[in-house]
C-alpha cells in the first residue's frame, strides 16, 4: 500500500438491510477518494455485498464464536490492531462497537449519529417530517473524518452474466422479470399474503415473477405460490447470497417490504418499489437512489399512529395489517408503470 494511502476500518455488523446500505456509500467514497483503502468489519454472511468494491477487504467478526463477549472483542481488537488504521468509522454505534473502541489503537474514531431523539419524536407523533436518511448519516461519518462524499450521481455494478442454473429461473428472455420479496422481520411491515397473492396472480400473466425469502415457513408459502401460478418461480432456499445477488442484478424491478431485499436490489442499481406498513420512509430507511413515489404508503388517515416504530417491531394490535389499506390494484399499477 502506498504511503499516501489512508486505511479506514468500517464497522457495521448487522442487520442485513443496514449492512447493504453501506455499499453505495463506500462505492462513492472509493471513487471520489481513490487513495482510501477500506476494511469492513462485518459478519461473514454479508461479505458478498462488497464483492465488486475494489479497495475493500472484509474482516469477519465471529460474534457468536471466538469474538463473543468482552474477551472475544479484546481478541478481535488485537487482530485488527495489526493493520494500523488511519481512522475508524463506526456505522453501527452499539454496545459491541463501543467496547471494541476501547481496545482499538487508533486516534480517529467517529461513530454514526443515529438521531434517536428525532426518531422518537417521529414515532411518538410529535413531529411528522423527513429525517436525514441513513445513507447520509453514513456519509456524514466519513465527512467528519475529512472525506466528503457526493451521493447525487451514483454508479452501480454491471449486470451479472448468469450461468445456466440462474438463467433457468428467469425463463423466457421475452418476458420481463419482477422480483417479489413478500416477507419482513415483523408482521406489521408485511403486505397481507392474501393480497400479495392477488398481485402475483395478475403480474404473472405478463411477466416472470421470482419470489425471494428464507426460513422453513416462508419457503413453504412461496413454493405454494409457485405451484399455483405459471411463470412464478420461488428461489427461496435454493441459492446462496452471491447467487441471489447475481439474479437480482438481472431483474427489471424489485417489489419488497421495508426490508433487506429492498436495500440489496437498490445497491445493485435495480428499480425498487417498497410497501410500507407501520414504518415510514421519513425515518430514513428508503432504499438508495429511489424516487419517493416508489414507496407505497399505508393510509395514515385510517391509521394516524404510523410510523409506530422505526423498525416495525412495535405497534398496536389493530395495526398489524395496516398495509392492507394499499389495494392490490395500486401495487400492480405501480409495478407496471415502472416496466
Amino acid at each position: 500500500m502506498p504511503k499516501e494511502s489512508k486505511h479506514i476500518l468500517v464497522i457495521r455488523l448487522s442487520a442485513m438491510g443496514d449492512v447493504a446500505m453501506t455499499v453505495p456509500i463506500l462505492r462513492a467514497l472509493l471513487q471520489q477518494h481513490p487513495k482510501v483503502k477500506i476494511t469492513v468489519l462485518t459478519r461473514t454472511f454479508f461479505a458478498p455485498f462488497f464483492r465488486d468494491l475494489v479497495g475493500v477487504t472484509v474482516y469477519s467478526a465471529e460474534v457468536k464464536g471466538k469474538h463473543k463477549g468482552v474477551f472475544g472483542l479484546f481478541k478481535l481488537a488485537q487482530e485488527l490492531n495489526k493493520n494500523k488504521f488511519y481512522a475508524i468509522a463506526d456505522l453501527h454505534n452499539v454496545l459491541r462497537s463501543k467496547i471494541l473502541k476501547r481496545f482499538l489503537k487508533c486516534k480517529q474514531f467517529v461513530s454514526i449519529y443515529k438521531g434517536r431523539n428525532e426518531k422518537h419524536e417521529l414515532t411518538s407523533g410529535k413531529k411528522f417530517e423527513q429525517l436525514k436518511t441513513t445513507h447520509q448519516r453514513y456519509a456524514d461519518v466519513f465527512e467528519t473524518l475529512g472525506f466528503k462524499i457526493d451521493l447525487s450521481n451514483p454508479n452501480f455494478p454491471e449486470k451479472v452474466i448468469l450461468n445456466d442454473k440462474l438463467q433457468s429461473f428467469l425463463g423466457s428472455p421475452t418476458r420481463k422479470a419482477i422480483g417479489i420479496a413478500p416477507f419482513a422481520a415483523h408482521e406489521g411491515k408485511m403486505y397481507p399474503l392474501d393480497l400479495m397473492e392477488k398481485v402475483i396472480k395478475v403480474l404473472s400473466k405478463d411477466y416472470t415473477v421470482i419470489l425471494f425469502g428464507g426460513g422453513h415457513n416462508e419457503i413453504a408459502i412461496l413454493n405454494d405460490f409457485e405451484s399455483t401460478f405459471e411463470y412464478v418461480v420461488s428461489v427461496a432456499g435454493k441459492l446462496d447470497l452471491n447467487e441471489e445477488m447475481d439474479l437480482i442484478s438481472n431483474l427489471d424491478v424489485m417489489l419488497s417490504m421495508d426490508s433487506g431485499n429492498a436495500h440489496i436490489a437498490a445497491m445493485l442499481g435495480i428499480k425498487v418499489i417498497t410497501i410500507w406498513g407501520v414504518t415510514h420512509p421519513y425515518a430514513g430507511f428508503m432504499p438508495f437512489n429511489q424516487d419517493k413515489d416508489n414507496a407505497l404508503l399505508s393510509d395514515r388517515n385510517q391509521f394516524p399512529l404510523i410510523p409506530t416504530s422505526v423498525y416495525g417491531n412495535k405497534y398496536p394490535e389493530n395495526y398489524k395489517n395496516v398495509s392492507g389499506s394499499i389495494l392490490p390494484s395500486q401495487v400492480i399499477e405501480k409495478v407496471k408503470s415502472m416496466l
